[in-house]
């Protein structure tokens, strides 16, 4: 016998990396896709990034994710703001959102996450590394917050 209850999910999620084109839209879109209106989910990056990466978008178009029209924003773009969990996928946007939470009630997390656009060789090897890098964040999101089979509603 588990007395362990299934994971909750947060009201609203906020997540952050640098330029908000790589990382951080992929991340949004996962949580679409696993949980969809379930939880509210943002993101956002200490500065707006231009487009969202065409890396990202097509290893996001292999699930049926499309990101490619995301907007990218930053931290000050944010409307109000009002997180029961933020989580940032760089050491800067950990800082900027130490910073955001100060005098809220906000969790904070952080899952350091590798650059796939840092990535060099073939385009295969390159989308590679953003598929590695989608596949590891789908796996933290699912492992902290559950699949959605684990919980209600």
């Amino acid at each position: 016998m588990s007395d362990a209850s299934p994971p909750s999910l947060p009201g609203a999620v906020l997540i952050a990396c640098n330029q908000n084109r790589v990382r951080s839209p992929m991340a949004e879109g996962l949580f679409r896709l696993i949980y969809g209106d379930r939880v509210y989910v943002d993101s956002c990056g200490l500065r707006a990034g231009e487009e969202v990466d065409p890396f990202a978008a097509v290893v996001m178009d292999e699930l049926g994710v499309d990101i490619s029209s995301h907007g990218s924003k930053s931290f000050d773009d944010l409307e109000e703001g009002n997180f029961d969990l933020v989580i940032s996928l760089t050491p800067e946007a950990q800082h900027r959102a130490v910073e955001l939470a100060r005098g809220r009630a906000v969790e904070i997390e952080y899952w350091p996450t590798h650059d796939p656009s840092l990535a060099t060789g073939s385009r295969e090897a390159v989308l590679d590394a953003y598929r590695q890098v989608r596949d590891d964040l789908r796996r933290r999101i699912e492992t902290r917050f559950g699949k959605p089979s684990t919980f209600g509603g």
